[in-house]
């Protein structure tokens, strides 16, 4: 049994999770001096988000140009239970953290709203999300932290202050350096460039919000101008935390019906409560509550961002290009935040067809979010789901998410312009089961990104759909006895359903239904597979093989002698063994020193890793064995067996359900495999032998 969770344990916890100045009030003094200890402190948003994504782990794929961050790669903070999966889905990623990165080095990005556009379900409001949390722990840790200010004492000085005002936060949570002015700020950072090291300089040319520009004058009054002692007579410099919750620098915000929604949501409105307190036109007498106000030092985020009537996004232009917001009867605002939004197809075609959005969609970087297109990764998204919910003693059979997966990918993909590669070819070679030297990959991409309406994995059967199908298959399973799930409960499921979901338009259920049929059909292939495997495979058999293989390749390539396994003399490499098990793979006699010489530098990587040679770690090359080895076998086969389960004998069928529960099937999975595959197998063979 784990230790107990007592209520001291429990607070001695939650204390080393806060910043340990978070209740400390500092003086103006304090803060300059600690800017000229680390400069960081007063990054603007774009550059503290920046250098959030770096700071939880980045790692670079030279081959594609690409850096994944841990903080979606990983996901260190939640144990990698939000981690996603997919090349595109990294791209996009990429694509937005450059946007930013950009917009840190002020190149132009931080003037415009970083749209994150893609069909539903395909993980970006998860992204945008996931961004939030990691922000909020960033500001919690000394790399991420930053200060505001509040006015003190102001009952003292200014006469018709509310006592209920006599201390009042920065309305906008805007950094202490604001309250220098513009000449004596610039001095500061100019000295604070100068010891920087970051790819990007300070820059702030805010202006304090109206409530604080009108303590600062009438405290400057007060003091003859003495700015150091309004500085220290009358602000305390504190810790300042994002928190969406408490709506700190983390807003969100959605499209209402047009008729509750006000502009005043997002740039704030009149506080009536101190109306009457300090008359109409007082500063003082404005509620800083809007949501563009609430995200300044942080981000914005805008759920369904084009939903948003015409109007009411003219709010966006001036945020965006100018950083700053204008509420009603009240002066312009100066914000500084990364505003997101996301969108989905529907309304951005309509949005981008209005001539009257040209203006906004001017201040838009759009950051394509498609589906994932490697159906391995994507049966990782199932996997996660599965891992993170209560699921029922329901055994997941071999293939079963790596089907669901492929039909997925398979309703995203654009045909391939070159007719000699066919759509599941295509999600072969995206998934890396076909080497660039067979079909050009790369080509595959550019060729689909030409065609595609915006961009491949922009449209198709979304994660949530395929998501929901494998639970109500689970379910299912579970009402009718069944300890498995296996790829045709889960094909029976999508077929039912395809037409029923909302999200699926009526045009494209035959051809999902056309390519259902496909992935039904490979999964017979992986099947039979399975069940010669069953029937034939050999671990140590296959590794001998390998070996055998890759010793008379090897002498192939150095035009060398091997010796022979009997008779211990020197031979030539057997062209006849080499041939034997290439053609399983149909490598035609005119590419097989391109497939030896890729075998052959495959092993030598694994040597330079310090790895043993293995040939199931080869995917094509464990595929040619463990045909050859069928081939090899298949003579001693009862075939008449699998065809007629009288003819069974128990003995016979219990080793074989064995080798397959060795395959990670359940007995019962095992059973229908066989069932399902076996007579295939049985039938073919019995086929071949009659020829």
């Amino acid at each position: 049994m784990t230790d107990r969770h007592t209520l001291e344990r429990l607070s001695e916890e939650y204390r080393t999770g806060i910043p340990d100045d978070l209740r400390e009030a500092r003086s103006f003094t304090w803060y300059l001096d600690t800017l000229y200890d680390d400069p960081r402190v007063a990054r603007n948003a774009h550059q503290r988000v920046a250098d959030m994504f770096d700071h939880y782990g980045t790692q670079y794929d030279e081959a594609d140009g690409l850096v994944e961050y841990a903080l979606a790669a990983e996901d260190p903070l939640h144990d990698g239970e939000n981690i996603f999966y997919g090349r595109e889905i990294h791209e996009a990623i990429h694509e937005f953290v450059n946007k930013v990165k950009s917009g840190a080095r002020g190149l132009g990005p931080e003037k415009r709203i970083k749209l994150l556009l893609g069909p539903v379900g395909s993980g970006k409001s998860h992204f945008d999300f996931l961004t939030r949390r990691y922000f909020e722990a960033y500001t919690r840790e000394d790399a991420g932290r930053m200060y505001t200010f509040r006015w003190t004492d102001l009952c003292s000085v200014i006469d018709d202050q509310d006592p209920g005002d006599d201390t009042v936060r920065s309305p906008m949570n805007q950094d202490p350096l604001v309250l220098l002015p513009k000449e004596q700020r610039t001095a500061v950072i100019e000295d604070l460039n100068e010891i920087l090291d970051a790819p990007y300089t300070l820059r702030n040319d805010q202006h304090l919000d109206p409530a604080s520009e009108f303590y600062m004058d009438e405290l400057l009054a007060h003091y003859d101008d003495n700015l150091e002692a309004v500085l220290e007579n009358h602000i305390e410099v504190i810790r300042l935390v994002a928190s969406e919750n408490r709506r700190e620098c983390i807003e969100t915000f959605e499209p209402k019906d047009k008729k509750n929604q006000d502009e005043t949501e997002l740039t704030g409105d009149t506080n009536y409560a101190k109306l009457a307190v300090y008359g109409e036109s007082d500063p003082r007498a404005f509620d800083y509550a809007g949501a563009f106000c609430n995200a300044n030092r942080g981000l914005f985020s805008g759920e369904e961002l084009l939903k948003l009537q015409r109007e009411f996004l003219y709010d966006f232009l001036h945020a965006s290009q100018e950083g700053t917001i204008k509420p009603k009867n009240n002066p312009r605002i100066d914000i500084d935040q990364v505003i997101v939004g996301r969108t989905n197809m529907p309304e951005y075609r309509e949005k981008t067809g209005d001539e009257k959005m040209e203006a906004f969609n001017d201040r838009t970087k759009r950051i394509d979010y498609p589906y994932v297109l490697e159906y391995e990764s994507e049966s990782k998204i199932y996997q996660k789901m599965l891992q993170n919910a209560d699921v029922p003693n329901v055994h997941v059979e071999p293939h079963t998410l790596e089907m669901a997966g492929l039909f997925g990918v398979l309703t995203r993909l654009e045909e391939p312009t070159d007719e000699t590669v066919d759509l599941l070819e295509k999600a072969k070679v995206y998934n890396g089961e076909l080497e660039d030297e067979e079909v050009d990959r790369r080509k595959l991409r550019e060729d689909a990104e030409e065609s595609a309406d915006i961009g491949e994995g922009m449209e198709g059967v979304s994660a949530r759909f395929i998501g929901d199908e494998i639970a109500e298959a689970i379910m299912d399973a579970t009402h009718r006895d069944r300890s498995y799930l296996s790829p045709l409960s889960v094909f029976d499921h999508f077929e039912a359903n395809l037409g029923g979901h909302g999200s699926i338009a009526a045009d494209d259920l035959d051809r999902y239904e056309r390519l259902l049929d496909t992935v039904r059909e490979e999964y017979r292939e992986r099947a039979i597979e399975d069940v010669r495997h069953a029937l034939a495979y050999d671990v140590d058999e296959l590794r001998r093989q390998g070996e055998k293989y890759m010793d008379h390749v090897m002498a192939y390539i150095d035009d060398a002698t091997v010796d022979d396994e009997l008779t211990g003399r020197e031979t030539e490499p057997d062209e006849t063994f080499l041939r034997a098990v290439e053609e399983q793979l149909d490598i035609p006699s005119d590419r097989k020193d391109d497939f030896r010489q890729e075998v052959s530098n495959w092993v030598s990587r694994r040597a330079r890793e310090g790895r043993d040679f293995d040939p199931q770690d080869n995917d094509r090359l464990r595929r040619a064995l463990e045909r050859k080895l069928w081939e090899d076998k298949k003579h001693n086969i009862n075939f008449s067996a699998l065809v007629s389960a009288t003819d069974l004998d128990e003995e016979e069928r219990g080793a074989w359900v064995d080798a397959l529960v060795d395959r990670g099937y359940s007995e019962d999975g095992a059973a229908e495999v066989l069932e399902y595959a076996g007579a295939a197998v049985a039938r073919s063979e019995m086929e071949d032998g009659a020829d």
